[in-house]
Parts: structure tokens; sequence; C-alpha cells
């Protein structure tokens, strides 16, 4: 089993940037791929990016590209996503997910999930 636990969201201005925080326990995530999915209503729960533990290219929605960018911590077990220019519209409950080997933009792909963090973007 691998449990994640995210961290770091928040309340913020427009143009504003924060850091979301998932940390890993359990087995090792060493070959597994982390992702960072988002849900709001009227989307529910879309993909915003990932990358393997192992290395190699992260992946972004078309929509976040250029503003946000995933990152690890092999030490901390720890997976972020930087979050920057961030517009009403990124306003979502954002969680992290984790699936065996590669990469996958589809959440229907990921076994392991945290229990989500609320980020909110203020025009």
């Amino acid at each position: 089993q691998v449990r994640l636990v995210e961290s770091g969201g928040g309340l913020v201005q427009a143009g504003g940037s924060l850091r979301l925080s998932c940390a890993a326990s359990g087995r090792s995530v060493d070959s597994y791929t982390m992702g960072w999915f988002r849900w709001t209503p009227e989307k529910e729960r879309s993909f915003v990016a990932a990358m393997r533990w192992s290395g190699g290219p992260a992946y972004y929605a078309d929509s976040v590209k250029g503003r946000f960018t995933i990152a690890k911590d092999n030490a901390e077990r720890t997976v972020y996503l930087r979050m920057n220019s961030l517009k009403p519209e990124d306003t979502a409950v954002y969680y992290c997910a984790a699936r065996p080997l590669f990469s996958s933009r589809d959440s229907r792909d990921y076994d392991y999930w945290g229990q989500g963090t609320q980020v909110t973007v203020s025009v």
C-alpha cells in the first residue's frame, strides 16, 4: 500500500503562487508515476501534471503548462506542485495520486490517492 498526504493548499490572490506537497509513505514508490489532479464541480477530476519517480520528462495539462512545475525530493519522499501565476480558474481541490510504472493522464489509471487539498484563487 502507498499512503499519500497532501498539504499546502490555501487562499491566494490571482497572480500569486502556492506550493503543494504530497508525502508518500508505505511501500516504495521508486517505480511509480506520481500525478496531480484537480476536482471542480464543473469539470470533475482533471489531469494537472505527472512524472515518474525514477526520472524522465514531466507532463502537464495545456492549461497549466508554463505556470506549474512538478518536482520531487527523494530524501523526503515528497512530490511537489509549484503553482505560479495562479488564476481564478485554478480554484479546485487538488489531489496527489500514484500508479505503478508509466505516466498517464487518466485518473482511472491511478491506484492510490491522497485526501485532497483546497486551492482557492481570488480575483
